[in-house]
């Protein structure tokens, strides 16, 4: 506010009227302090009288997914069956049904008595099909003759997706390097215990195999990974996979983009028999 040094009323001095201002402008914040309580107050007592409403009681159908509806396998008559949903790779009899040798023509293996055996020089055989993830059921014999020792007894191989093995080996009472032993994911991962049985008696592996995701630069996204059961002992429990199989060198560096792939069983010249194949596709 500006005085120009006159006033109105002739009667008032300079001071007085500076002293009536300054009330009247201390009226007028009183007013508003005192507009600004009201309101609040008045929203104060809104928001106490309109209280939230409570929430829903859980009930126990909340919780409960009924679809889609869960699909119906009918399992076989003991574990080492196939379930209806299964692939069946070998039955005992036709092998050409669905295997190949290495290039795709016939395989050499001896099929008899309800079994595969690796004929020495034949070279690896491999499936018509290629998978993904897979449960996969296999029965496997070593000699029951035994000749050799180390990796020189009773060797072969399961290849999944071409790249990734299960060791096939007879390492009962055999030593060898642990990570090279029956059941273990070559040079990778050694299995937990050893639960091989003697030779020539008939072995079962249970493998539940998840393959790898891959980046935009090769690279895993997710890592392959195997669960093993050997004679239903849990021997690999979701083991990650480092890269493909390799004899020499480190597996890392051999990490390539790949898609769905064949399973391999291996001729490392012994000859190790196999039955009972089956695979269900996950």
């Amino acid at each position: 506010m500006i005085f120009s040094g006159k006033f109105r009323d002739p009667e008032l001095s300079p001071a007085t009227g500076i002293s009536c201002v300054i009330k009247q402008i201390k009226t007028t914040a009183t007013m508003k302090q005192t507009y600004l309580t009201v309101v609040l107050l008045i929203f104060t007592a809104a928001g106490l009288t309109a209280q939230p409403e409570a929430p829903m009681e859980m009930q126990h159908q909340m919780t409960e997914v009924w679809d889609p509806e869960v699909p119906v396998v009918t399992p076989g008559e003991s574990p080492r069956e196939a379930p209806s949903d299964a692939i069946v790779l070998f039955d005992g009899e036709d092998l050409e049904r669905e295997w190949t040798n290495s290039q795709g023509g016939k395989p050499g293996w001896m099929v008899e008595n309800g079994c595969v055996t690796v004929v020495k020089g034949a070279g690896s055989i491999l499936t018509k099909r290629v998978f993904e993830d897979v449960q996969l059921h296999i029965e496997w014999r070593t000699p029951s003759e035994v000749e050799g020792e180390g990796q020189g007894r009773g060797n072969s191989g399961i290849f999944l997706q071409e790249r990734y093995e299960v060791q096939v080996l007879d390492s009962y009472d055999n030593r060898t390097y642990r990570n090279g032993q029956a059941a273990s994911l070559y040079k990778q991962h050694a299995p937990e215990v050893n639960a091989c049985k003697k030779p020539g008696e008939w072995q079962t592996y249970d493998i539940i195999y998840t393959a790898p995701r891959f980046n935009e630069d090769g690279t895993y996204f997710t890592p392959p990974t195997v669960t093993v059961l050997h004679n239903g002992v849990l021997v690999q429990n979701h083991a990650e996979l480092r890269g493909p199989t390799v004899f020499i060198g480190i597996p890392e560096y051999s990490v390539e983009r790949h898609g769905p792939g064949r399973i391999m069983l291996q001729d490392h010249n012994n000859p190790v028999s196999y039955r009972n194949i089956w695979v269900r596709e996950l």
